[in-house]
């Protein structure tokens, strides 16, 4: 019987890690299930294609009414369902919306059905009922067998192409491939706005989709080959057809080797006398089908199944093992999954000729870079991307490459806010790329700086952006025009932070005057009164009936006053300056872990849920992420040692809905794997990582200048939680942060650990973590 979760033991974990196949120890079944929204399918790191299963067809909206069930289906998956619709190509990985969802296929015996069906009625579709028990997944590959039609289905990739392998029943009369070009997550009636397929020969299909969803304007082109002929193809056009022009002479419904429409459902027949074993190989790409036969030509043609899928595994092993460590069986998973999460989103979008669709829908080469897509940068720049600039610096600044040509090419000169697939959606708020920019700079990526800053200021003075005009105006943006009112100050005075310290590398002082300023823009939304941020009206009044629990309705998005008054990273002393000082600063925080949030004040938040609170504090969602750290700046900062540990302990487990909220392209798994190393970027766009204390007894990073950096806390547990104190190379350590050159100069930070507070240990003068004001 398959297992879905890998096992292992004791003595692999404790073992010589160098030589341990780090694949092996992750678990990609972790968020498939509730809040996580990650997918079980194929994919290489940071590749365009992820090959997964989808199990059900929730649509958008009918009728342009909302359907809360589809937020189940962020990732096409859930691990309840108990029906695989069929394979499709692009998903995102742990996203709160979605898209994508693109070229579907699924094999299929028997009565030809043209439609998915449902998952309390699957006979009246193509889908198929299956069993976890058969399910096997593992990085760059997935298996399970298809009840319904006996059918072994095997999936691997490379980055621009899903490889299938279909076993048919020896039994069968027939085999049959269903490609259903209407498919979609996040899919509604009229998101597909025009198909093409192309049967060049026998053995190659090719064409397009143009879909209208979350991405406006999104063009997906495939070629797929067959490793045995089709014997016999056709189609349905599900979508009223008013004018064929003079395709009307024709039966495209048969044998027709040119295909268009709007809902197009396509079969391909196979002779099963020739062989039970069917392989597929659909490469995508953004710019053409010439693109996506170049794809599939260098990834894949000439190779089998199993050597492809071999080299995806070897391919994650290699990456995975960027970090060494030791730990029990459920605290390696966590940490390797969390890694491998890490490299899925973004993701390549760039042929293997270099070839890309930009922002502009025009084709650009990129001769110097890869470019990426998929920036969930509201979420990512907290974590995830500080955490490439250790691991992944190579690609990160691909990334930061990328993200200034879409500036580059953006009508409005805007870095991305969210954008993927050539489209910037607009989700979320702030400019935060401006943010993993002067991260990138800040830490030594080789950038332009004068490139970086002039698309940081470009991006920043926008009016119509969101209440970026009267921000620049008032010093606030006002809850009477806009309801994330108090959200977006805090949250652009910390982009305005970045800013001026780019501007400061840079040497360009006007700019950082006056982006100084802007940085000190969170006070006129603090009300010192009550300590607490307060969104305002923009005659100045505090709004009235304030609550601090509420997360509706009181000026913030997605979170409540209470954890977003915490938003001020580029400026933690005054922040507590305003909120009463270091004692009233740190019973807030003590109050904020410890109370009880009634489930009323976020019952109707999607993203708020009770399995990502410990107290008040809300760990499901990003704006919180550096709270537990800021105890650095007080005079108790063993108290982030005891609450690193305590969410750690809770919210991230090696279980099916083993993480507590969605992981948005990787944040919530780069917050693990930081904190796993005993430190954490409070301030992107600083050179420190604040202190708190490590999860794990060993860890060691390989650094692409072939240093390595080691963590060690050999007597580290949930009882020896505190640390005692800090060592360097073997010298005593003083400072609440460790800098990235501390890092990337390698060597070992050793830990000593102990099962109470070390109360002296307290961080001032130049060994406090940065704070503009202090600064």
């Amino acid at each position: 019987m398959k297992k879905t979760i890998l096992l292992f033991s004791a003595l692999l974990i404790f073992g010589n890690l160098s030589a341990q196949d780090k694949a092996a120890l992750v678990n990609p079944i972790i968020g498939t299930n509730g809040m996580g929204h990650t997918f079980p399918g194929a994919c290489v790191p940071f590749g365009l294609v992820q090959l997964s299963p989808d199990t059900d067809t929730i649509p958008h909206n009918v009728d342009g009414k909302y359907q809360p069930r589809a937020y189940e289906y962020c990732a096409g998956y859930q691990h309840k369902d108990s029906s695989i619709v069929g394979f499709s190509h692009t998903h995102f990985s742990g996203t709160g919306h979605s898209d994508l969802g693109d070229i579907l296929i699924m094999p299929a015996t028997g009565e030809l059905k043209l439609n998915p069906g449902t998952a309390t009625d699957p006979d009246g579709g193509y889908r198929s009922r299956f069993s976890h028990d058969t399910e096997v997944s593992r990085p760059g590959y997935y298996e399970v067998m298809l009840a319904d039609y006996g059918v072994k289905a095997q999936l691997t990739a490379t980055k621009r192409v899903g490889v299938h392998k279909y076993t048919f029943p020896k039994e069968a009369k027939n085999q049959r491939i269903i490609l259903d070009m209407i498919h979609g997550i996040y899919n509604y009636d009229g998101k597909v706005l025009w198909t093409n397929i192309r049967v060049e020969n026998d053995t190659l299909v090719t064409g397009y989709r143009i879909t209208n969803g979350w991405a406006r304007t999104n063009y997906t082109y495939f070629a797929m080959s067959f490793s045995k002929p089709v014997v016999h193809y056709g189609c349905e056009e599900k979508a009223k057809v008013n004018y064929r022009g003079g395709y009307g002479k024709f039966n495209m419904k048969e044998n027709f080797p040119d295909i268009g429409g709007r809902k197009i459902v396509a079969y391909f027949d196979f002779d099963p006398a020739v062989s039970e074993e069917l392989e597929v190989k659909v490469a995508l790409s953004g710019v053409s089908t010439d693109g996506a036969l170049k794809n599939l030509r260098a990834e894949a043609s000439g190779y089998s199944f199993d050597r492809l899928a071999a080299r995806a595994g070897e391919t994650w092993n290699k990456e995975l093992s960027v970090i060494e460590a030791n730990g029990t069986d459920d605290q390696l998973a966590m940490l390797y999954t969390s890694l491998y999460h890490t490299m899925i989103n973004p993701c390549v979008y760039t042929d293997v000729d270099g070839q890309y669709r930009g922002l502009d829908h025009n084709i650009h080469k990129a001769d110097d870079f890869t470019n990426y897509t998929v920036f969930s940068v509201w979420d990512t720049y907290r974590a995830l991307h500080p955490l490439f600039n250790i691991i992944n610096r190579r690609v990160n600044t691909d990334i930061a490459r990328s993200m200034l040509k879409h500036c580059e090419q953006s009508v409005h000169k805007a870095l991305p806010i969210w954008s993927h697939m050539a489209n910037e959606n607009w989700c979320m708020i702030g400019y935060h790329s401006v943010s993993v920019l002067a991260d990138a700079v800040a830490k030594g990526l080789p950038l332009d700086k004068e490139e970086v800053l002039k698309a940081m200021v470009s991006s920043s003075t926008i009016p119509y952006l969101d209440g970026t005009g009267e921000y620049m105006e008032k010093g606030y943006v006002a809850l009477d025009h806009n309801g994330s009112a108090a959200s977006l100050t805090l949250e652009y005075a910390y982009d305005d932070w970045t800013i001026y310290h780019t501007a400061l590398l840079a040497g360009n002082r006007s700019v950082a005057d006056t982006y100084k300023k802007r940085a000190a823009n969170y006070t006129n939304v603090f009300d010192t009164n009550m300590g607490y941020a307060r969104p305002r009206y923009a005659d100045g009044r505090w709004k009235e009936n304030f609550n601090l629990l509420n997360t509706h309705g009181e000026g913030f998005i997605e979170g409540n006053a209470l954890n977003y008054s915490f938003y001020v990273p580029q400026d933690v002393d005054n922040m507590i300056r305003l909120m009463g000082g270091d004692k009233s600063f740190v019973s807030k925080l003590d109050s904020l872990f410890t109370m009880h949030l009634p489930a009323e004040f976020f019952a109707q938040t999607e993203d708020v849920t009770e399995e990502g609170l410990l107290g008040g504090y809300v760990h499901g969602n990003e704006p919180s992420h550096h709270i537990p750290f800021l105890y650095a700046w007080t005079s108790q900062p063993w108290k982030t040692q005891y609450w690193q540990r305590e969410i750690m302990n809770k919210m991230y487990r090696n279980n099916i809905d083993g993480l507590c909220g969605n992981d948005d392209c990787g944040q919530m798994s780069a917050w693990y794997i930081l904190s796993s190393m005993g430190f954490y970027p409070v301030c992107p766009g600083t050179d420190q990582y604040v202190l708190g204390a490590p999860y794990l007894p060993y860890m060691k990073v390989m650094l692409e200048n072939g240093k390595t950096f080691e963590v060690k806390a050999d007597k580290v547990s949930d009882k020896n939680r505190y640390v005692k104190s800090v060592k360097l190379n073997g010298k005593p350590y003083t400072k609440g942060f460790i800098t990235q050159q501390d890092i990337m100069d390698g060597g070992t930070l050793t830990f000593e650990m102990t099962s109470s507070p070390n109360k002296k240990r307290v961080f001032n003068g130049t060994d406090r973590p940065y704070s503009l004001s202090s600064n």
